[in-house]
């Protein structure tokens, strides 16, 4: 029964802070996405009057010196040409899937932990990382299909004050299209990105057992400074941890966006990855990483720490 109650307290908790973080980080991500596109930099530079975000991977051939657009000239452009709606696009799918997607992924990482406590030296970085690979792997396997209906929301585009695909009637056509395969697609990257996930849960648990290992006995009467205090700590460590690994893993994001994409050129891992450098440069897999950084880590901050809080305030609560 308690076994169960945890489960359950790790699903809810781990949902409510996935909410959080999506809605509040939502424009960022839609930024992010159109400057991993493949169709962004030549339109942007030299077809300016043509909306971001109209994107065809087939036979894009960039011109040498083109320049990749900033976060702010995307940001700009999508406010005049599409409006502050478009900020938003993708937003439905995000918070249908980030909910059970985080719920899933901190459940099953918590189950793996103990798991893998039984096998490796409790609480070691071997146990965080086999944990965090399981969880990010399971989490993978479900969500890919609203993720790549988010990506195709976000990638479209849009003009002002016009109405557009909702998330059912974008999925219907990734279906009639692709069949089911559609949807799948960019899932081998995401499974690279796993690559992402354990490193930046090996540098949180290391960050976290640091924090909590250097708390000093406090009196009773500092209990409501010292939670503010831990909490604090957690959203740094978060953020911090999260900072790290984006910078490290961020390539796959690049590969997985082109991949879905509408129309495209682009058809495996490695097929992409190859074409990517030997048409735009190494640089280009960090395309929309300022974007990311300044989305991931408020939202990873915020996701962590509102997961770590609920756990607290609930397992407190249970006793």
């Amino acid at each position: 029964m308690a076994e169960k109650r945890d489960t359950l307290l790790h699903l809810f908790a781990g949902g409510c802070g996935g909410t959080v973080g999506a809605i509040l980080t939502c424009p960022l991500e839609v930024i992010k996405t159109r400057l991993q596109s493949s169709g962004l930099t030549l339109r942007t530079v030299y077809f300016p009057q043509v909306q971001l975000g109209t994107i065809s991977g087939a036979g894009v051939v960039r011109p040498a010196g083109t320049v990749s657009p900033g976060l702010l000239q995307v940001l700009k452009s999508i406010l005049e040409k599409e409006g502050p709606r478009s900020l938003f696009r993708g937003l439905g799918p995000n918070l249908v899937g980030v909910a059970p997607s985080r719920a899933v992924y901190f459940a099953f990482y918590s189950k793996a932990k103990e798991q893998f406590n039984a096998v490796f030296v409790p609480n070691s970085n071997v146990v965080h990382m086999c944990s965090a690979g399981t969880a990010a792997f399971v989490t993978n396997s479900l969500m890919n299909p609203i993720w790549m209906v988010k990506t195709r929301m976000q990638l479209e585009r849009r003009v002002k004050d016009s109405k557009q695909k909702n998330a059912l009637q974008c999925a219907r056509y990734v279906y009639q299209t692709e069949g089911m395969r559609g949807f799948y697609r960019g899932l081998t990257a995401s499974y690279a990105g796993i690559s992402e996930t354990i490193i930046c849960f090996v540098i949180y648990e290391a960050l976290k057992k640091y924090l909590k290992d250097g708390q000093l006995p406090s009196s009773p009467s500092s209990g409501s400074e010292k939670g503010s205090t831990n909490f604090l700590g957690l959203m740094f460590a978060a953020a911090f941890s999260k900072g790290c690994a984006s910078c490290i893993a961020y390539p796959h994001e690049v590969i997985r966006t082109r991949l879905r994409e509408e129309g495209t050129k682009y058809k495996t891992f490695c097929q992409t990855a190859r074409l990517v450098a030997c048409e735009e440069g190494y640089i280009a897999f960090y395309r929309g990483l300022l974007a990311q950084l300044f989305r991931q880590i408020p939202n990873t901050a915020i996701v962590l720490s509102t997961y770590e809080l609920i756990v607290y305030l609930l397992e407190d609560h249970a006793k």
